[in-house]
């Protein structure tokens, strides 16, 4: 009777690392001198981001007049740039939260950096709200503070009052775990800096030993935290699509959204951790910790999210036709084949069909395939918030309202200037901090890594308290 052999899993860490090759590799790139590609990728961030702080100067100067939007399409760019941004924010948390408390050690390679996506794609997010209340001074009637002026109270059955609360509640939660796991790295930064920088590092490390006090208490506060956040990844989007489905207009008023907007943000989401991710290991080299591996596992979610998605597409045209209600009948047949058809199909496409090409293991695994989709699909994902924004809202009950909507430049100004924004966070970001958890990788090595295969198995002391703390750590 022959005994039942157990697939062999592809490392997670390639290259029969040590622990102090680990420590070079990750914690060296904070070290040297910018690379020409990181120097220019930073100069056009910059430019970007100056181009759309020109432009929202410009909206509070003259006016939302600046804007395209009308008595018909009063949304337009700003929410759908809001939610599009919302949605991007979703995958760092998931990642971090739900997969470390499914104990999915694949998460450990791209966890960092897509945490650290959460907290800039939602501070890019915060940003639309506040200019399209219109006078950007007011903005201050959002917050729920005591006030003598009884009737300017905010309006707690108002959706967008629910937006704060959990926008605010997710970005803090997120900000907590990411800084959290920055912890022990910072403190291994600190140990191999001087001067003025390890003074630095050392106030941001808190003082962090590696003593097994301090990591007791860092994986107690890091499940914590993971379970405050889970929940949060399903309520935030839920609350972001009461906005619309608390509405009485035809095409939003439905029951749906709250899953199929979550969904859809887990892939936007994803996709976008993909893009970032793969530009990244190029640059820092860092192929050996991001693995094609990490790319395939990663493609399998994007995949089962996607067809989520595509089933919610199908169900709401079902319910449309089933429903015999006219108005419903009419805003899917006017998304389909009315004066927006162009962005109905390209959201039908980017989003349902080409991800179903990761049905193909070599598909999943092709580092150029995985750009391009990651591309493709958050494309469609904004394709699919502004049809359901102006697409909607641009013909309603009565034919004399109809109008047809198209941004100015300044609307399209200051979105080009979220993702100025967005990168030249991210490439601070990357100077400043390890792109992948030092010790989170070394406490998967042992299990997870082919350092004890390959002729190198050979156990490396290192005298810096990244090891050390492993070391205690594994233990």
């Amino acid at each position: 009777m022959s005994a039942v052999v157990s697939p062999i899993r592809e490392p997670l860490v390639q290259g029969s690392k040590t622990y102090h090759q680990i420590t070079e590799d990750l914690i060296s790139p904070t070290e040297k001198t910018p690379s020409a590609a990181w120097t220019i990728g930073f100069i056009l961030s910059v430019t970007t981001l100056l181009g759309g702080i020109f432009c929202i100067t410009w909206t509070i100067w003259h006016g939302i007049g600046t804007w395209n939007l009308n008595r018909t399409v009063g949304w337009g760019w700003d929410i759908t740039n809001f939610v599009w941004w919302i949605g991007i924010g979703h995958a760092g948390t998931l990642i971090s939260a739900i997969l470390l408390l499914f104990r999915q050690k694949w998460r450990t390679g791209v966890n960092r950096a897509a945490e650290a996506m959460t907290i800039f794609a939602v501070i890019c997010a915060a940003l639309f709200p506040g200019i399209h209340v219109g006078r950007a001074w007011v903005v201050f009637y959002f917050f729920p503070y005591p006030n003598t002026r009884g009737p300017l109270w905010p309006n707690f059955n108002s959706p967008l009052l629910w937006d704060l609360f959990a926008i605010s509640t997710y970005f803090t939660v997120s900000l907590l775990f990411w800084y959290t796991g920055l912890v022990p790295d910072f403190a291994t930064v600190r140990d191999r800096a001087k001067g003025l920088r390890r003074k630095i590092y050392n106030f941001l490390s808190f003082g962090w030993t590696g003593s097994a006090k301090h990591w007791q208490r860092w994986e107690s506060l890091s499940l914590v935290l993971a379970g405050l956040a889970t929940p949060l990844v399903l309520s935030v989007h839920t609350i972001v699509s009461f906005d619309f489905a608390t509405s009485v207009i035809p095409g939003w008023h439905t029951t749906i959204f709250p899953p199929y907007f979550v969904a859809g943000a887990i892939f936007s989401g994803f996709a976008m951790v993909q893009t970032l991710m793969l530009v990244t290991r190029k640059i820092l080299k860092l192929e050996e910790y991001i693995t094609i591996g990490h790319i395939e596992s990663m493609n399998k979610v994007i995949l089962a999210t996607g067809t989520i998605v595509g089933v919610a597409y199908l169900t709401e045209l079902f319910v449309a036709w089933y429903s015999g209600y006219v108005y419903e009948q009419a805003a899917f047949f006017n998304r389909a084949l009315g004066p927006y058809w162009w962005a109905y199909f390209g959201m039908m496409f980017c989003n349902v069909m080409s991800p179903q090409i990761f049905w193909k293991k070599s598909f999943r695994r092709s580092v150029w395939i995985t750009f391009l989709m990651s591309i493709f699909i958050n494309i469609g994902m904004w394709f699919e918030r502004f049809v359901i924004i102006a697409t909607t809202l641009a013909r309603d009950y009565l034919p004399s309202s109809w109008s047809y909507y198209t941004p100015t430049w300044v609307e399209i100004g200051i979105y080009l200037g979220t993702f100025g924004l967005f990168f030249t966070l991210y490439l601070i970001f990357t100077r400043v901090a390890p792109v992948v958890a030092v010790a989170e990788v070394k406490s998967i090595l042992k299990s997870a890594g082919d350092q004890y295969t390959g002729p190198n198995a050979v156990h490396h002391h290192e005298h810096d308290h990244g090891s050390e703390n492993v070391e205690v750590h594994n233990h």
